[in-house]
């Protein structure tokens, strides 16, 4: 028998195999990329249940369960960035790399240029992720990147890898802040400002967003919610009555008023246009309202709730099954009548007229939430605009039937691309067959300041710290 420790070619004696160190945070900030390039999931939806499924096997504290988010979420956001970088590190083209090991690279990079993990510790973490998840061959080849990667810090890379602003704006602009290309231009025609304007709405898109919740009216006072959450932890909205910003992480569906249906989550801008629509100003009877556009629910609970203060019923309308049964749970508990349909708003079983507001909240390319679906950047295409055209005019023509004469339309778009916004009314109200009559939506907004020129409001991250939500307010005349 040979008791004698293997050796190399060399004679040398071989190192025994080591078996790589399991890190549960960074192979859970893996498990929820590989989902969103496979399967072409959201962050949003995919790492909850994921966080949840940790705590209880891996005992994830709050500190993991942060780091863990701020990996998945740091790394979607400035793929663009870390690509440009990695590109310069690797001799072939970035498609020709396997997508888990850009993944596992991205992880890496993120940790070197956009945290404040120490290089030698980010390098051997995700070596070991490497090891882990793709095997020793190619963590070596993660390893001899990621080495080159800590050649510079992120500023000195974006002078390496980012054209001049000078030469080239846009495509400066879009490896600096992380965008495509053709969704900075998109952006920078929206604004029609400055290059400080578009560069702080870039830079908008890449912060955490703050967790906002809706008090819904009827249910729960705002005040009675920042009570219940503590003032360590919460502090008022800054523009709707109805807000509550988180100022701390941690799960929302945890709060007794959100599980209860009380409260929601619902970014600000969303909440404005709901209000505003609710706050129009319309001519006869305000009995029966209708959201067109229902799912997932959110405006729909707040719309109801408002209905209910004032005797009204609400119709929540929802064209995809699962959709309408996400606006059946928001709506539950409603102090109100309301009724929630699985139906089309463009062939509405609903007749011409029977409606005194109307909201139509419509499929767009969600450039406006970029913040909160970071991968969103990365998955749209120009084209895209174009594709969503047809349906928003089709959605906003039939609202515009469905609502009576001297009653109010509200089209809302979580987009500020002008195709999706401006665009569309302007078309509806030139060719479709009833008329109507632009609202100047500017005052329904108390308080919100640079809303624009007016009569329609936009709303921005950078400016007002929402999403950029669009909403233009139109009364049927006849």
């Amino acid at each position: 028998m040979n008791d004698q420790p293997p050796r190399r070619k060399n004679g040398r004696p071989a190192k025994p195999h080591r078996r790589p160190k399991k890190d549960p945070v960074r192979i859970l900030a893996f498990e929820a990329l590989r989902a969103v390039d496979e399967r072409d999931a959201y962050a949003n939806l995919v790492l909850p249940p994921l966080l949840r499924k940790a705590r209880e096997k891996d005992g994830f504290d709050h500190r993991d369960a942060a780091l863990a988010t701020e990996l998945v979420y740091g790394t979607l956001r400035r793929q663009g960035t870390y690509d440009a970088v990695l590109a310069a590190c690797v001799d072939r083209p970035l498609r020709e790399v396997d997508p888990p090991v850009l993944d596992v690279l991205s992880l890496g990079a993120h940790q070197l240029l956009g945290t404040r993990i120490p290089p030698h510790a980010a390098v051997s973490a995700t070596v070991e992720l490497a090891r882990c998840v793709l095997g020793d061959g190619r963590a070596k080849f993660v390893n001899a990147v990621l080495r080159k990667v800590t050649a510079h810090d992120l500023d000195g890379w974006l002078e390496r890898v980012a054209p001049p602003y000078d030469e080239d704006p846009e495509e400066h602009l879009a490896v600096v802040h992380s965008h495509p290309r053709w969704i900075v231009s998109a952006l920078w025609d929206a604004l029609g400002g400055t290059r400080a304007g578009i560069e702080d709405l870039l830079e908008a898109d890449n912060e955490r967003p703050e967790v906002t919740l809706v008090a819904r009216p009827g249910r729960i006072g705002t005040d009675e919610l920042l009570a219940g959450l503590g003032a360590d932890h919460a502090l008022p909205g800054r523009w709707s009555p109805q807000a509550v910003r988180l100022t701390e992480g941690g799960e929302p569906g945890a709060i007794d008023a959100v599980r209860e249906g009380r409260a929601g989550v619902q970014d600000e801008g969303s909440q404005l246009v709901a209000l505003a629509l609710a706050a129009a100003p319309v001519d006869g009877p305000d009995r029966r309202w209708l959201d067109g556009c229902a799912g997932p629910g959110g405006k729909a609970a707040l719309l109801g709730a408002l209905a209910a203060r004032r005797g009204a019923a609400l119709l929540a309308a929802e064209r995809q099954p699962h959709r309408a049964r996400l606006v059946g749970r928001a709506l539950a508990g409603n102090p109100g009548p309301y009724q929630v349909v699985t139906a089309d708003g463009t062939r509405p079983p609903w007749r011409e007229g029977a409606f005194d507001r109307v909201l139509v909240d419509v499929p767009c390319t969600g450039l406006g939430a970029l913040r909160r679906r970071p991968e969103a950047r990365w998955r749209r295409r120009p084209e895209d605009v174009a594709a969503f055209g047809p349906l928003q005019r089709d959605l906003l023509r039939e609202a515009l039937r469905a609502v009576r004469v001297g009653g109010v339309v509200g089209y809302a778009t979580c987009s500020p691309h002008p195709a999706e916004t401006r665009a569309v009314v302007d078309d509806v109200l030139k060719r479709q067959g009833v008329e109507a009559e632009w609202i100047d939506a500017r005052p329904l907004m108390p308080g919100v300041p640079a809303l624009g020129d007016g009569p329609d409001v936009q709303l921005w991250p950078h400016l007002h710290g929402t999403d950029a939500m669009y909403l233009a307010l139109l009364r049927r005349t006849a």
